[in-house]
């Protein structure tokens, strides 16, 4: 019985990317889905996680003036994506893969 489960569960790809324009990572996610359907590999996603916004304030003059201030946020938009049967050409075409400046990603083989 577990070795069926076993021979279910083959490897899997867990590609986190990270952006600061939605546009961008939108882009960049559909290059990399018709990349792994190139390759004949199931794919689940993009999986839109929750937006980090990180919001500062600060005062516009130095030590006086305490009431005028000015608010700056930055977005990073994040997206998840799971590649399930990835063969080894797939590999070498996600890590050769030439995405704009900007976007950053994390692999994980497991």
């Amino acid at each position: 019985m577990l070795k069926k489960q076993e021979e279910a569960i083959k490897l899997k790809i867990r590609l986190k990317i990270r952006a600061y324009d939605s546009k961008l990572i939108d882009n960049s996610c559909r290059q990399i889905i018709e990349t792994a359907e190139r390759h004949d590999a199931r794919v689940l996603g993009p999986i839109p996680l929750p937006t980090e916004i990180r919001r500062y304030t600060v005062n516009r003059s130095t030590f006086v003036h305490k009431d005028s201030r000015e608010q700056f946020e930055i977005r990073v938009h994040k997206r998840l994506i799971d590649i399930l049967d990835p063969k080894e050409k797939l590999v070498e075409s996600l890590s050769q893969l030439n995405l704009p400046a900007g976007v950053d990603i994390d692999i994980k083989i497991g």
